[in-house]
C-alpha cells in the first residue's frame, strides 16, 4: 500500500513499554492505599497525559492537582524510558527501510517530550523522524484527530497520504477521523479489541518483521 508519510504511535507500537505504565499505575495508587480497578487501563489508553491525570483525580477523589500528578508519573517513568524501554522487534529496521524510500516519518504519542525524547535517542532512532507530536501539543487525546492532523501538517503531507501505525482502538479511531490509512499493530494489552481494530485497519501486523520482506 502506497503512502507518503508514516506516523507512529510509541507505547505498544514502536516501543515495548506498556508494562512500564501498568507498574506505574500499581505503584501510584498503592501509595494512596488504592488498587487499580478493572477497566482503568482501558479507559485511559488514548487520553492525553493531562486528561489521564484529571480523570484519575476525579475517579479516585484525590485531593491533588493535575500538574503534581503528571510530575510524579514523569519522575517514575524517566528512568525506564531513558535507559530500559526497548523497540519492538523489527521496528528500527522497518523505519530505516521506509526512510530510505523517501517516506517522511512522524511520531504521534501521548508521552511528554521529556519521556519520548530520551527514549528515541537511547534507541538511536530520534534522527529518523521529521516530526514528533505529543498530545501536550493539542487540546485533546489521540482518540480525536487533532494530534494526527498536526503531525501530518508538520510533515507537510496530506493526512490522506499518511499511514498511521497504532495498537490502541480509540487512537485508531482518532487517526481514522483524520482520514489516515491505518496499520493496526498487535500488542497483548489491546488484544481484546483486535476484531474491532481489524475492521478499521487497512493492514494489520503482529510484528514489523512482516513488513521487511515486502
Amino acid at each position: 500500500m502506497k503512502f507518503k508519510g508514516a506516523v507512529f504511535d510509541l507505547d505498544g507500537t514502536l516501543l515495548d513499554s506498556m508494562e512500564v505504565w501498568k507498574n506505574i499505575d500499581i505503584e501510584f495508587l498503592s501509595k494512596r492505599g488504592l488498587e487499580v480497578p478493572k477497566g482503568y487501563s482501558d479507559e485511559i489508553l488514548a487520553m492525553s497525559f493531562r486528561e489521564t491525570a484529571e480523570y484519575t483525580i476525579a475517579r479516585f477523589g484525590l485531593q491533588e492537582q493535575p500538574d503534581d500528578v503528571m510530575h510524579e508519573w514523569n519522575q517514575m517513568a524517566i528512568e525506564a524510558y531513558g535507559h530500559h524501554v526497548q523497540l519492538k522487534p523489527g521496528a528500527k529496521e522497518y523505519l530505516l527501510k521506509i526512510k530510505s524510500h523517501g517516506i517522511r516519518l512522524g511520531v504521534c504519542t501521548a508521552l511528554s517530550q521529556k519521556l519520548y525524547l530520551p527514549c528515541l535517542q537511547n534507541n538511536n532512532i530520534y534522527e529518523l523522524f521529521d516530526a514528533c507530536i505529543s498530545t501536550d501539543d493539542v487540546s485533546r487525546g489521540k482518540n480525536y484527530p487533532d494530534a494526527w492532523l498536526l503531525c501530518a501538517a508538520r510533515l507537510g503531507i496530506s493526512s490522506q497520504d499518511c499511514m498511521a501505525f497504532e495498537d490502541v482502538l480509540p487512537a485508531i479511531q482518532g487517526a481514522k477521523a483524520a482520514h489516515m490509512k491505518i496499520c493496526g499493530v498487535f500488542d497483548k494489552y489491546s488484544e481484546k479489541d483486535k476484531a474491532d481494530i481489524l475492521k478499521l485497519s487497512d493492514m494489520y501486523i503482529h510484528s514489523f518483521h512482516e513488513l521487511l520482506s515486502e
